[in-house]
C-alpha cells in the first residue's frame, strides 16, 4: 500500500505481524539498526503539510499500519496488510530483544512512566535487560543537540533495541536521525504505548479497539486536544479513499 505525496510516495512495508517480527528478530540478531514507523490518519493529514515529516518517513525502514483507515485502504487498493498499532508492538518486540539476548533502552515520556513501565516489562518478561531510561524535557527538539546526546547515549550503553514515545512527529523525526547517529540501534515509535503500559494513560477498552471506535473513544476522553485533530482526519478520509480505488483501477 502506497500514499502520494507530491513526488514523495510513503511504502507501508510490512504487510503483517509475521513480517514485523521475523525482521526485527533478524536485525536484532545480526546488529541491524532500524528504524520503524506506524502510519495512521492523522500521519496522513501531517503529511500533506509537513516536508520534514515527509522526509523523516521516506529514511524509515519498517512502516506498519496503526489505524483501521489504513487497513481498509489498503483492501479498497487490493494491496491488504494488517493493523499494527504502534503501541501494541512493544511487548512483542521486545520479548525478541530478550529472546536475542540485548538489552533494551525507553526515551519518552517521564521519569516516573518510564521507571513503571521498565519494572512492570522486566517482570512480565524473562531475561529483559532495560540498561537505559531517557524522558526529554518539555519542548525538546527532537533533530537538535539534545537528541543526538541522547541517541550517543542510547547507543553507548549497548543498547539494541530503544522504544520512543514522543508522539507524531518527534518521534519520526528522531527516528530518522537515529539512524544516521546509532546505525546499529532499532528505534520503534510507539506513541503513548509506554504510558499504557505504565498506567498513566488509560486505552480504550479491547471491544472499543474490535469496532475500530478507539478514535472516537480518545476523542471523547480529551475533546478540546483531540477533537480538531480528529475533524482533520475525517476530512482527508473520503479523498484518500478515492485515491486508494484509484490504485486498484491501475493495476486492474
Amino acid at each position: 500500500m502506497q500514499f502520494e505525496f507530491g513526488s514523495v510516495t510513503i511504502n507501508v512495508t510490512v504487510p503483517d505481524w509475521e513480517t514485523l517480527t521475523c525482521e526485527v528478530a533478524h536485525r536484532l540478531e545480526n546488529n541491524i539498526g532500524f528504524s520503524m514507523a506506524t502510519l495512521n490518519l492523522d500521519h496522513l493529514v501531517k503529511l500533506r503539510k509537513d516536508k520534514e515529516f515527509r522526509d523523516a518517513y521516506t529514511r524509515q525502514d519498517l512502516v506498519t499500519a496503526d489505524g483501521n483507515p489504513i487497513v481498509w485502504m489498503s483492501q479498497l487498493a487490493r494491496k491488504p496488510v494488517k493493523l499494527i498499532p504502534g503501541s501494541d508492538t512493544i511487548m512483542p518486540l521486545v520479548r525478541i530483544a530478550a529472546a536475542v539476548g540485548v538489552p533494551v533502552a525507553l526515551l519518552g515520556s517521564t521519569d516516573e512512566t518510564l521507571e513503571i513501565a521498565a519494572l512492570k516489562m522486566e517482570k512480565e518478561i524473562d531475561g529483559l535487560v532495560v540498561i537505559r531510561k531517557i524522558a526529554p524535557p518539555m519542548g525538546f527538539d527532537p533533530e537538535g543537540e539534545l537528541a543526538k546526546t541522547y541517541i550517543r547515549d542510547v547507543e553507548a550503553s549497548g543498547a539494541k533495541l530503544c522504544v520512543l514515545g514522543l508522539g507524531s512527529p518527534k518521534q519520526e523525526l528522531m527516528a530518522a536521525q537515529a539512524r544516521l547517529i546509532a546505525p546499529n540501534v532499532g528505534f520503534i515509535c510507539t506513541g503513548a504505548g509506554l504510558d499504557f503500559i505504565a498506567g498513566s494513560q488509560v486505552r480504550a477498552p479491547r471491544w472499543v479497539r474490535r469496532l475500530a471506535l478507539e478514535w472516537l473513544w480518545r476523542a471523547l476522553s480529551s475533546p478540546r486536544r483531540l477533537g480538531p485533530r480528529y475533524a482533520k482526519c475525517m476530512a482527508v478520509l473520503p479523498g484518500q479513499m478515492m485515491r486508494a480505488l484509484g490504485q486498484r483501477w491501475s493495476r486492474a
